[in-house]
This record gives structure tokens, sequence and C-alpha cells, in this order.
């Protein structure tokens, strides 16, 4: 049976989503894995997100708590508000009380990626401060650490992400990401289908 690794994401104006499709290529890559992308509920309204210039949707499914417990592995994204996840993503989680009740998430891996505005916006707080929502559900935060190599030591070229997982910058939302970014964001998810494979044919 395929390992079914999970890629859920909140995605404002792309930078997100770019990356989640370059994680699902990653995950896909592995063999014997089956990767899906899932989008979170909006909860803004169409007034506010017009205002907000935020571009329609795509038609990835949106995710209901309980299909999280069909997954294998799950890498949850989304962009960073005020150093910490965006409020759309907290409030999915906040609805996942039924899964931490019968504790339908615990032991399944999990890794993280994000977008900030600018490289003081939480690159690495919006992973630290995630991790405790994966603690309470007894999840196993899976970093990339530094396995993605000399990636991980550009200096020349601008380069979200970081040992906790994949990133990207997004400035005044015209900077997209970047090939070394999405490369890394390709390894991600690569990595944790990996890991997630094993510990499924280990249990």
């Amino acid at each position: 049976m395929a390992t079914k690794v999970y890629i859920v994401y909140y995605s404002m104006y792309g930078h997100v989503e770019k990356l989640a499709e370059e994680i699902k290529k990653g995950a896909a890559s592995v063999e014997g894995v089956e990767a899906k992308l899932w989008q979170v509920p909006e909860t803004l309204s169409e007034e506010v997100l017009g205002k907000m210039s935020a571009p329609s949707k795509s038609d990835v499914p949106v995710i209901t708590p309980a299909e999280l417990a069909e997954a294998d592995g799950l890498i949850f994204g989304f962009p960073t508000r005020f150093g910490m996840m965006a409020a759309q993503f907290k409030a999915f989680l906040d609805a996942t009380g039924g899964l931490w009740r019968t504790q339908s998430l615990a032991g399944k891996p999990a890794g993280i990626f994000y977008s900030t505005g600018s490289q003081g916006g939480g690159q690495e707080t919006t992973a630290l401060t995630a991790i405790t929502q994966l603690a309470h559900h007894g999840m196993i935060f899976v970093p990339i650490g530094y396995t993605f190599g000399a990636g991980m030591f550009e200096m020349e070229k601008v380069k979200g992400g970081s040992p906790y997982g994949a990133g990207t910058y997004a400035g005044d939302g015209s900077r997209q990401p970047s090939e070394l970014e999405l490369a890394q964001a390709f390894h991600q998810g690569k990595y944790i289908a990996g890991i997630a494979k094993k510990l499924k044919g280990a249990a």
C-alpha cells in the first residue's frame, strides 16, 4: 500500500503554493509514495480579499480536519504574520481538537515550510512557534537540518528557508521563489516522504 504524504497549506498571494507544488514533486519522486496537495479553508471574506488584492484561489481541494488522519506524513505550509503562522492556518489547526482527543495524529512525521516578507520576518520563529501545534498532537517534527547540502550555505543570493524547513521571501509580493528556494522545497518533500515511508514500513 502506498505511503500517503499530504502537503497542506494556506497561500494568500501564491508564494507558499509554489513551494507546495515543488514539495509535492519531491515527495512523489520517492517510489511507493502518493503525494497530494490540500488547501485549508479561507477565513476572510471575498470583499476583504479583494481589498487586499489577493488573487483567486486555485482549484486545489480544501481539506477537513478529519482527512489529516488518512495521511502517513504531513507537510504544513503557511505565510508568516508577525513571526507566526497565518491565522487561517491556526484556525484550521484549532479545529483539530477531535483528532487530539483520539490521538489520531500521534506518531505521524510532519514538516513545516513558510514564506515571509523580509529576512527578519520570521523564517525561524514561524517554524519554532508552529512546532507547539505538532507537539500537542504527538506528531514527530522532521526538520531538514543541513541535508540540502551546499544550498544551505548560500551567501551571495537571497535565499529563504532554514534547517527547520523550506522557505521563501515574498518582499512586497512581486518577488517569486527562486530556483534555489524551489530546489530546497523539492528536497524537503523527498526527504520527509522517505522518512514517512520508512516509518510506515517499520510499523
